[in-house]
């Protein structure tokens, strides 16, 4: 029997998960734990949040393996990864962690704000795989996973958050691309996932509102709908389903008659204009 044809379960194998000290983050390394992983991986910048997720994840019967990344600085990527390759071939890997900035375009530092954000959402995701891609393609003893999270915003435009959507459109252009370079290798026991959702109650997107009949998920729901997914080797999942329809739409229109529809009729154009934010931007989710 061929590893594509196993069911994917995560029970005895190693997870990675960026961003885990708190959020969704946590949360998906909790998800590993509770599903009989028996070694998770937890990268963040925030030493004092990753010591209460491993603990959480000890209490839950794996092994936590805690890394303090910076996941803007690609030396500081590749360390880690260097650091972790005793743990074996990843069996999940979620690339989770995220910044947003929202404002007007011209209102963003350069550094502080365009490089950030594109260095952490877009980029990082990418050098992580990379470090961790090859351990994976060549153990397919088992099913193998990675679940990308981007977002909905990289499937249709929206003021006050030009860099967060070209990263997230980044995101998915990459993402689904190796997807398919995976399976037209002969790849088959390794899919990637890529999750889009819509505006999650995390705190990140605090004061956003979500678009017509779109409310805010909860980050239970998001998670659990992304590791179905996964599991399931789905390559794409946009969420809830009114953000696909939107993706739809955006497709079919004219661009002023999605202008229309989208800005005026589902009020998309508007999400943001009271968004705050968490008082400490600087989390990676």
């Amino acid at each position: 029997m061929s590893a594509s044809s196993i069911p994917f379960t995560v029970s005895g194998g190693v997870v990675l998960v960026t961003g885990a000290a708190m959020g969704m983050g946590r949360l998906y390394a909790l998800r590993a734990a509770r599903e009989g992983a028996g070694v998770v991986i937890l990268w963040d910048v925030d030493a004092a949040g990753l010591a209460k997720t491993a603990a959480e994840v000890t209490a839950l019967g794996a092994r936590a393996v805690v890394r303090q990344v910076d996941l803007a600085n690609r030396t500081a990527i590749a360390e880690a990864a260097a650091d972790c390759a005793e743990e074996g071939p990843l069996t999940l890997l979620v690339n989770n962690a995220g910044i947003v900035r929202g404002a007007l375009f011209w209102d963003h530092s350069p550094e502080r704000d365009i490089a950030l954000t594109m260095d952490i959402n877009a980029l990082a995701p990418m050098y992580v795989t990379h470090a961790f891609l090859p351990g994976m393609m060549a153990d397919a003893g088992r099913p193998r996973r990675i679940l990308n999270i981007a977002s909905a915003a990289g499937t249709v435009s929206n003021p006050r958050m030009s860099v967060y959507a070209a990263s997230k459109w980044a995101v998915i252009g990459w993402s689904d691309s190796l997807r398919l370079e995976l399976e037209q290798q002969g790849y088959r026991h390794l899919a990637v996932t890529t999750f889009c959702p819509s505006y999650i109650s995390t705190g990140m997107f605090a004061g956003a509102r979500g678009p017509l009949l779109t409310p805010l998920m909860t980050p239970e729901d998001a998670v659990n709908r992304a590791w179905v997914a996964t599991a399931a080797g789905r390559p794409q999942l946009i969420a809830p389903a009114t953000a696909q329809l939107g993706k739809v739409l955006r497709g079919l229109l004219p661009v002023r008659a999605w202008d229309f529809v989208g800005g005026k009729v589902f009020g998309i154009y508007s999400t943001m204009d009271k968004f705050t934010g968490r008082v400490e931007k600087t989390d990676q989710r």
